[in-house]
């Protein structure tokens, strides 16, 4: 019971760092998004740069680099900001692939159809793109949350007093070793299992609303 206390600490810190970390990746992807998707080759170049970049560094090596490295002026960014800002950066390189291949999956007929029929862009987005992609998103999305969940143990390394954090801090105080990592797994579990069981229900949902 006492191991449970410890890692429940833990827990609310893990859950910020994952749930900001996934908002700051998702409003990020977008822009990068639309670069992987110009037509400007420049513009192409960079964005994917810049993905290839984010994704072929270790996120711990990011966090380093932003909790050791990063300063401005006098101010340095404190543990948590370092763990939310590089797992979100991070997430929003993954991100982008996630919402470039959603796109991408919608067939080329639905654009053309829907240019013919002298549909705005913003109705294109919304009411025919948008749902299809979003049927498309959803599972990997979800699953890309879950693995991130599960990421944001990372942060332990640079101070942030997460799950694993306070599993390692009690196991070194208590000299009872392994343990309390299988208590911290069964945590990991419990909150992973919803959203996989949440993520399936919405891609029935949107199934069945495309198919309408």
């Amino acid at each position: 019971m006492e191991m449970l206390k410890v890692v429940m600490v833990g827990l609310p810190m893990t859950i910020v760092v994952t749930v900001l970390a996934l908002m700051i990746g998702s409003v990020v992807a977008l822009p990068i998004v639309a670069g992987l998707r110009s037509k400007n080759k420049l513009v192409w170049l960079l964005s994917r740069g810049l993905v290839d970049l984010l994704r072929g560094v270790p996120p711990v090596v990011w966090l380093f680099i932003l909790y050791y490295g990063i300063s401005i002026g006098a101010v340095r960014l404190s543990s948590l900001q370092a763990g939310i800002i590089g797992l979100g950066v991070v997430a929003a390189a993954y991100l982008a692939e996630i919402f470039r291949g959603a796109i991408s999956s919608v067939p080329k007929g639905q654009w053309e159809a829907s240019s013919a029929l002298g549909f705005r862009q913003g109705t294109i987005w919304t009411r025919i793109v948008g749902p299809q992609t979003a049927r498309s998103v959803i599972p990997a999305y979800t699953t890309f949350a879950i693995g991130l969940l599960k990421d944001s143990s990372i942060a332990s390394t640079i101070g942030v007093a997460e799950i694993v954090f306070m599993s390692n801090q009690y196991a070194r105080q208590s000299g009872e070793g392994i343990m309390v990592f299988f208590v911290a797994a069964a945590v990991y579990i419990v909150l992973s299992v919803p959203l996989g069981l949440l993520s399936r229900r919405l891609d029935v949902k949107m199934r069945k609303a495309v198919a309408r």
